[in-house]
């Protein structure tokens, strides 16, 4: 039986790792957060053979040292992170401390025999983008904004590693991903929150600012067939959607799949943090996920009719 820890398995990408990961029966899966961002909720109910919670912050080596000695995992994966473009501009400081439990998580995977760390970085690394689409070889190193500098360091300490002590990593650079568990934190779900509730939708700017989307399950698929696989060892892999749309854009098409009466608002420009394009190169995602993508109008669907979201939004417009 393979022996997974899932560090920030109670956010909204970890926890859907996990449930997958639980999907198989020859998993035993530990889920580790400090309940920073994350909620219980949104853990999976997992057969207690082979599945615990532990609340744990992983920047603290007293707390994740005991768990790591104890389960002597075969697969880790690093995915606790202060998350949110807004909160991490806010809280510069407490980003930094994540370097320390990037550090934790490796000198303990190397000592612990640990087979391979995979490692949740971000598209922020591209910073302002110098080609497109942004292709893995390619790092400008050029963002000003603490959580890119510190997804870079982590991908630094996972290369690093690898040449000292022989320990395996994949890397994963996260393009904008979506689903029912998200938090209203972001562009995606605050904009469907929005558009059920019949509230204006606003945008940053002219809103002519490009992303892409990625439903949950392309992204979790993708990731772990990496594990299964042994795919993408010791390389980085842009995990992501290459169909490019603007923000604008963006709260036209909610509106429209929801039925909405709601309106786009414009709001002055962020001053940073607002990239003007994102467009991933996922040549390496497709051989991954071996499937077609899930196209945006079905994930926004599914993200609408999702029982979850739906009593969020219920819930909040009673708040």
């Amino acid at each position: 039986m393979r022996k997974i820890l899932v560090t920030g398995g109670s956010g909204f990408i970890g926890s859907a790792l996990a449930e997958k990961l639980l999907s198989d029966p020859d998993n035993y899966v530990v889920v580790v957060d400090n309940l920073l961002t994350g909620t219980k909720d949104r853990l999976p109910i997992g057969d207690p053979s082979r599945f615990q919670f532990i609340k744990c912050d992983v920047n603290v080596l007293n707390d994740i040292l005991p768990v790591m000695v104890a389960f002597s995992f075969d697969y880790v994966f690093h995915y606790a992170a202060v998350v949110g473009v807004q909160r991490t501009l806010d809280n510069p400081g407490m980003v930094l401390e994540d370097i320390q439990g990037i550090k934790n998580i490796l000198d303990l995977c190397k000592s612990t025999g640990v087979k391979r760390v995979f490692y949740s970085s971000s598209s922020e690394v591209y910073g302002e983008p110098v080609e497109f689409p942004q292709n893995e070889h390619t790092t400008p190193l050029n963002s000003k904004l603490p959580y890119a500098v510190v997804k870079n360091v982590g991908e630094s300490f996972c290369r690093s590693y690898k040449q000292e002590f022989d320990l395996d990593y994949t890397i994963f650079r996260f393009f904008n991903t979506y689903g029912p568990k998200q938090s209203s934190d972001f562009v995606m779900s605050r904009f469907i929150h929005r558009a059920l509730n019949n509230d204006p939708i606003p945008v940053y700017g002219d809103g002519s600012q490009t992303r892409t989307f990625c439903y949950v399950d392309d992204n979790i698929d993708a990731c772990v067939s990496t594990l299964y696989e042994d795919l993408a060892i010791n390389e980085v892999v842009n995990i992501g959607n290459d169909h490019e749309i603007s923000i604008r854009e963006l709260g036209e098409i909610i509106i429209e799949v929801t039925g909405s009466r709601s309106e786009i608002v414009h709001r002055p420009a962020l001053e940073e943090g607002d990239m003007r394009r994102r467009k991933p190169d996922i040549t390496k995602m497709r051989m991954l996920l071996n499937r077609d993508l899930i196209d945006l109008k079905t994930g926004i669907q599914r993200v609408v009719s999702s029982p979850r979201f739906r009593r969020k939004v219920a819930k909040d417009a009673f708040a």
